[in-house]
């Protein structure tokens, strides 16, 4: 498969917060999906991109953003065919800085997949199917598979010393996610492809 038609996935770490964990099953996911020849991946750190509390004029559903940072968050998002998005549970929903970020593009997201590897608590299971909702508003396609890091394995992560290398069945977790990814990343960028060359035709 030529790097032309691999579809690129954005891996966001979508904690920015002082002492995050976030860090830890990022490039933990980051690694597998490496070894992987079906999909080419970037690594993201939301602190990378200091949005402002969301203040446009209007939805970037119906106009560009003004917001310097916001242009630059939309061009990387432009780049990518997919999301995996490495996030929290805070009072079960997802942490402020990513709905922010979120809320700050559209048209890039429309039509791509999104996944999800969360942790703590419930291992951000209901964090994560807030977003699901979230996603689909922004013309997204959810996945059905995610990781969830749950609180034993994130205890043992984060204060007893373990490594994911002690919870095989995360990595399992990973590897049904990433093949359901790399199906839906292929069968979107085609069609989007498929569809602009339809409107180029036209035009």
């Amino acid at each position: 498969m030529t790097q032309l038609h691999t579809p690129r996935i954005g891996i966001l770490m979508a904690s920015t917060r002082e002492g995050r964990f976030g860090e830890r099953p990022a490039n933990w996911i980051h690694e597998i999906a490496l070894q992987r020849t079906d999909l080419a991946v970037d690594l993201i750190d939301l602190r990378d991109y200091p949005l402002p509390l969301f203040n446009e004029a209007m939805s970037p559903a119906w106009a560009p953003v003004q917001n310097v940072v916001a242009k630059r968050w939309g061009a990387k998002l432009e780049t990518l065919d997919g999301l995996i998005i490495v996030m929290p549970e805070y009072n079960h929903g997802p942490n402020a800085a990513l709905k922010n970020a979120l809320d700050y593009a559209y048209s890039e997201f429309v039509r791509k997949p999104i996944a999800f590897v969360g942790y703590g608590g419930v291992g951000a299971a209901r964090a994560i199917e807030q977003l699901r909702l979230i996603a689909v508003e922004l013309q997204m396609a959810p996945i059905r598979h995610a990781v969830h890091i749950g609180m034993i394995e994130f205890k043992g992560l984060l204060m007893e010393g373990k490594t994911f290398d002690d919870f095989p069945h995360l990595a399992q977790s990973a590897t049904a996610m990433l093949d359901d990814l790399s199906w839906w990343a292929h069968a979107l960028k085609m069609a989007r492809q498929a569809t602009e060359r339809a409107a180029n035709r036209v035009a």
